[in-house]
């Protein structure tokens, strides 16, 4: 009988694909009492549909957001009813609250005695020190963030221009606005950047007009395209990625990244940030795919960080002209086959005694 697991929240590709090989997701999924399990569930939904009878598992991914009352009430009633719970720390510096309110429930959760998963073997180890406790996490790697069988990858011309992506939400360890102008000013008259956006909410105008100076910089510049959505769809992205040369990825702080795991997927050339551990990422990968355009917007002046970004960016038509052909079938074989070592990474998780 698979393990009943509700993932919060389920709305990435990295949590969606934890179904199957013994565990059954039940976001989405209609309850008793009619109600239906919400891909972006929250703490608060979870306790305002007790008993937890129609699950075993509660696996957390992001708790920033969650209010600590509503936290503190989940694990309370998972206890009770005997619900695992496990905790992925996707991220170990915070997105949008304050560290301290990040650590806050990073030690809610210690006291909690929940199961502690990352993704690199760097973040167990630091999750400790964060935490202020050992934690003793598990490690299971990110793996694909598009099944292989689902890329069918066309046909890359070979032209004299090269075609840049850049997608994501607009978050403050992202630095857009800086990433574009540069591009905008650096790259070649025949080049291109496509530019997929979720939508910009009023917090994102709050304090800063950064988003404005964007907006004006894709306006007056024709090689850039715009596409908004409110929430691509992983077809959309997929399909976006194939048509690039390369992936810009400019973190300014970051744990991992799935974008990056993207660009390996469908052959994409990164252009990254070295932070965080995005480097044990690519090593674990590093006889199947090729090494990323790295630069560092970690330390230094960070009045030198451009000219970082526009060093590798001058690097890379050359590197594109140069790709050499991409066993793409052998690292699709691999990322099966590390799927099913994920799935049963997970299944062993899920069953220990929480």
């Amino acid at each position: 009988m698979s393990i009943r697991v509700v993932h919060l929240p389920a709305s990435t590709p990295y949590a969606r694909k934890l179904d199957g090989g013994g565990i059954e997701a039940v976001n989405g999924q209609t309850l008793p009492d009619g109600a239906t399990v919400p891909a972006a569930v929250s703490a608060r939904w979870l306790v305002e549909h007790l008993p937890l009878t129609w699950v075993d598992v509660v696996h957390l991914h992001h708790v920033e957001f969650e209010a600590i009352d509503d936290l503190e009430r989940l694990l309370s009633e998972s206890r009770d009813a005997g619900v695992r719970v496990v905790h992925t720390v996707h991220d170990l510096r915070a997105m949008f609250v304050s560290q301290e309110a990040l650590e806050e429930r990073f030690r809610l959760l210690a006291k909690a005695d929940v199961v502690w998963v990352t993704l690199t073997s760097g973040a167990a180890s630091e999750v400790d020190r964060v935490v202020g406790s050992p934690c003793r996490a598990i490690v299971i790697p990110h793996g694909f963030v598009v099944h292989p069988d689902d890329v069918v990858p066309a046909a890359r011309p070979h032209e004299a221009r090269t075609r840049y992506l850049l997608f994501g939400a607009t978050r403050p360890n992202r630095e857009q606005l800086a990433t574009v102008v540069n591009w905008s000013l650096a790259a070649r008259p025949e080049d291109s950047l496509h530019l997929l956006m979720r939508g910009i909410s009023p917090a994102h105008f709050a304090d800063r007009d950064d988003v404005y100076r964007l907006i004006d910089t894709t306006r007056n510049d024709s090689r850039i395209d715009v596409t908004m959505r409110g929430y691509p769809t992983d077809a959309e992205i997929t399909s976006a990625a194939l048509a690039a040369d390369a992936l810009l990825l400019p973190y300014l702080w970051g744990t991992h990244s799935g974008q990056l795991e993207l660009a390996f997927d469908v052959g994409l050339l990164p252009v990254v940030s070295r932070v965080g551990y995005l480097d044990q990422q690519h090593e674990r990968l590093r006889d199947l795919v090729e090494e990323p355009i790295w630069f560092n917007w970690t330390d230094g002046n960070p009045y030198a960080f451009g000219e970082r970004f526009v060093e590798a960016l001058q690097a890379v038509p050359d590197r594109v002209a140069q790709r050499s052909r991409w066993d793409r079938e052998a690292f699709a074989e691999f990322r099966r086959s590390e799927h099913e070592e994920i799935l049963a990474a997970h299944v062993g998780v899920y069953e220990v005694p929480a």
